[in-house]
């Protein structure tokens, strides 16, 4: 298990700001936060140079590339075949999360698809890959409520615990 550096009130207060202002100067956020510019530097390297803050590429909405449809593909695995299973299911672009889960499936993934016939071509070749045995496929109808975060943050922020 990777080491995950653990936000602290400065480090929520910080991604707040940049959340209602992206392209916040250091300057700019060491003035509205109160604190030195050398702080606020310090701790965007710090969370940079961790797994903390993910790529922008995570902000970006599948439709705008075309991926109309949603679903969650609960897989099962042949044991002892796991890591080679992983390995095909990474290379299919369409798979944008893989979960290790417990409970009747082994793997959980979140696909991406065209339309249904394309979602039909995904979880075929996701069929051949080493190792898995079968597929349950669940279509998302609509999108309730999307990953949030922000009152976790501001949770975060005022009092202090992560």
């Amino acid at each position: 298990m990777l080491y995950m550096y653990r936000l602290d009130s400065l480090d929520a207060r910080i991604i707040l700001a940049l959340d209602d202002d992206p392209s916040a100067t250091i300057l700019a956020l060491a003035g509205l936060l109160r604190v030195a510019r050398n702080t606020v530097h310090a701790r965007l390297r710090r969370l940079t140079d961790s797994p903390v803050l993910r790529p922008f590429s995570r902000r970006l909405d599948p439709r705008s590339l075309g991926y109309d449809l949603t679903a969650f593909v609960e897989l099962s695995i042949r044991q002892g075949t796991g890591e080679e299973a992983l390995a095909g299911l990474s290379k299919i672009p369409e798979i944008i999360e893989i979960h290790s889960t417990t409970g009747n499936a082994d793997i959980l993934l979140r696909v991406v698809a065209r339309d249904t016939t394309d979602l039909h071509r995904i979880t075929n070749l996701m069929l051949t890959m080493p190792g898995v045995l079968r597929t349950n496929t669940s279509i998302s109808l609509l999108e309730v409520m999307p990953l949030r975060l922000t009152e976790l943050l501001r949770r975060a922020a005022e009092d202090g615990s992560p």
